[in-house]
């Protein structure tokens, strides 16, 4: 049965397609191009160049979302239409979704001055995991 997302798009459900949006849907935080290479590896044979371009043609066509942590690091979701947010170990990386929005009132209020119609946003924060911020106050401890 093919993918009913890729068919909505008006694209070709592949195995590799279907295998990446598999890996993504079962994800409970955003993933890097590396992640999902590397999770894909047991399933098929997929060069690293293809998972790229696989990825990058599910963005271009909506499927996936696209957001650059502060890390740097591309990070990949679902386009789900669900408002999230997300707070990110920079020691681990390890990451939370947020509940709720702080932003959405600013928005209507920036609208308002700006004559903008705000289309969206994402936010990420960052900060120390409560492990890593323990392993890091034994390693401190210790010296």
């Amino acid at each position: 049965m093919p993918d009913e997302a890729l068919k909505a798009k008006e694209l070709k459900t592949t195995r590799r397609r279907e295998a990446i949006l598999s890996i993504l849907r079962a994800a409970q935080q955003p993933m890097t191009a590396e992640d999902v290479y590397i999770k894909v590896l047991p399933q098929m044979h997929m060069s690293v160049s293809t998972a790229y371009r696989t990825l990058a043609t599910l963005t271009e066509k909506q499927i996936l979302l696209r957001e650059l942590g502060q890390d740097g690091k591309a990070y990949f979701r679902l386009n789900d239409h669900r408002h999230c947010h997300f707070l990110r170990c920079t020691s681990c990386g390890e990451t939370i979704q947020l509940d709720g929005c702080p932003i959405e009132e600013l928005e209507k209020e920036w609208a308002k001055k700006t004559g903008y119609e705000i289309t969206g946003h994402s936010l990420e924060i960052s900060g120390i995991c409560p492990k890593c911020a323990a392993k890091k106050g034994r390693k401190n401890d210790a010296e």
